[in-house]
This record gives structure tokens, C-alpha cells and sequence, in this order.
């Protein structure tokens, strides 16, 4: 795997937007998503970009974890779970855009769904059960997580359903990706989309990661809780039309 100048290039902003997306602006992790499956095989991309996100989910962790609402986190994480398996074997099954349809339709879907719960609550009607949608969720997360790197999208989502304020948004986030990017590893070395040769090329991209969590902390203070669901929303709904239409 050898990048030539301008694939460099794009592969350091890239990483640097891991790091944004990790401690500043949630949504936004389908733009490196889309840059890494542009420069590599999209199979190869998904297993290139896990240690650059746990990179960035280190930094967000070490810098927000006490923000951590774990209520939220253990209803998800058995069905996560389940839904990196069902991931894991749908791998060798589904081509590339059969992945990105399904990942575009549930993520699409699943914005619609909070549109309609903040309509219902406004009405003072009540919302879906919390139990439901996190066993939703959680399945779908495990599940487009391993596929495509696009569990960002449903996981806001589903926190943003949850009334979380930003800090508490970011924290609870950060440590379910560190955990859950951590449990995927040896599905991606089984699968062979780990290797020593993807691993040294992350070493150098690393210090790009750093950067773009560091500039990711100095921009969540200053965006108010409003335009934090806006761009979480915006990215989200971004993302998932982004898949559809390939």
C-alpha cells in the first residue's frame, strides 16, 4: 500500500477529521470514512481506519470519560455485540454498494425516527421506549461498525433521543467507541484487514489524529447545545445520503 503525494495529502486530513470527530463536532466521521474507502479497496479501509479511530477514542476518553452516563452504555452493549457478529459474517457476503444501501437506508431512517420523537415529545405525546431503541440501535451500531465504519451516525442518534447535554454526549460516545472499536479488532485481524503493513502506515498518520482531537476540544466549548444537535443531525443525514447515492 504505497500513497503517492496527493493521496498523502488527502490521507492526513483524513485522520485529522478522525480526531475532530472523536472530541468536537459528532456526525462528521463519514467524511474520513469516505476519503479512506476513495484511496484503498473499501474492505481494506474498514480494517486501515480501526486503529486511527481507537487512537482518537483514547484521547476522547482520557479527556471526557468523567462525562460517561454508563446507564445508556449498558443497555447497548450486548446487543453491540450481536451486531459486530452479524457484521462479521455478512462481511464475505455483501459487495461493497449492498453494504453502503443498507448502512445509508438505516441511518437515514433512524433520523427520520428523531425527527418524529422531537414532533411527538413537542406534542407531549410520548416517545418510543428506551429499551427498544437501544436494542435497535445497538444492533444496528455493531453491525455498520464493522461493515463500514458508520456506526457514528446511529450512535448520536440515539444519544441525541437520549436529551444528553454536549459533555455528557461526547463522553458516553467516546467510551463506547473506545470499548466497542476494541472488540472489533480481532474480527479485522481474522479477517486479514489488520496487518503489519496497514499498522505502520497508521503509525504516521497518527500525530494527524492527535492534532484534530486537540482542535476538536477547543471547538466544543464554543458551540452552543442547539447548533451541536444541528450539526450532529446535519452530518448524520449527510452521511447516510452520501451511501445511498454512492
Amino acid at each position: 500500500m504505497i500513497f503517492d503525494s496527493g493521496e498523502w495529502v488527502l490521507a492526513v486530513f483524513a485522520a485529522c477529521i478522525v480526531g475532530l470527530s472523536k472530541t468536537g463536532v459528532p456526525g462528521i466521521g463519514m467524511l474520513f470514512v469516505a476519503i479512506f474507502a476513495n484511496l484503498m479497496p473499501t474492505r481494506q479501509a474498514s480494517g486501515f481506519v480501526l486503529p486511527l479511530l481507537l487512537c482518537g477514542d483514547l484521547v476522547a476518553v482520557s479527556a471526557y470519560r468523567q462525562h460517561t452516563e454508563w446507564k445508556h452504555l449498558w443497555r447497548l452493549f450486548p446487543w453491540t455485540a450481536a451486531g459486530v457478529g452479524l457484521g462479521a459474517l455478512a462481511m464475505g457476503r455483501l459487495d461493497n454498494r449492498a453494504a453502503q444501501w443498507l448502512v445509508g437506508g438505516i441511518i437515514l431512517a433512524l433520523v427520520a425516527l428523531h425527527l418524529l420523537r422531537k414532533r411527538a415529545a413537542a406534542r407531549g405525546e410520548p416517545a418510543a421506549p428506551g429499551p427498544v431503541l437501544a436494542s435497535t440501535v445497538g444492533v444496528l451500531a455493531g453491525f455498520t461498525t464493522l461493515v463500514a465504519n458508520a456506526a457514528g451516525p446511529l450512535m448520536a442518534i440515539y444519544l441525541l433521543a437520549m436529551r444528553l447535554p454536549k459533555l455528557a454526549f461526547v463522553g458516553t460516545a467516546s467510551v463506547f467507541f473506545l470499548l466497542l472499536n476494541l472488540f472489533k479488532v480481532p474480527f479485522m485481524v481474522g479477517l486479514g484487514l489488520i496487518t503489519g503493513e496497514s499498522l505502520r502506515l497508521n503509525l504516521l498518520l497518527a500525530p494527524a489524529v492527535l492534532a484534530g482531537a486537540w482542535f476538536g476540544r477547543w471547538v466544543l466549548p464554543r458551540v452552543s447545545a442547539k447548533w451541536f444537535e444541528r450539526l450532529a443531525l446535519f452530518f448524520s443525514a449527510a452521511a447516510g445520503l452520501k451511501l445511498l447515492i454512492g
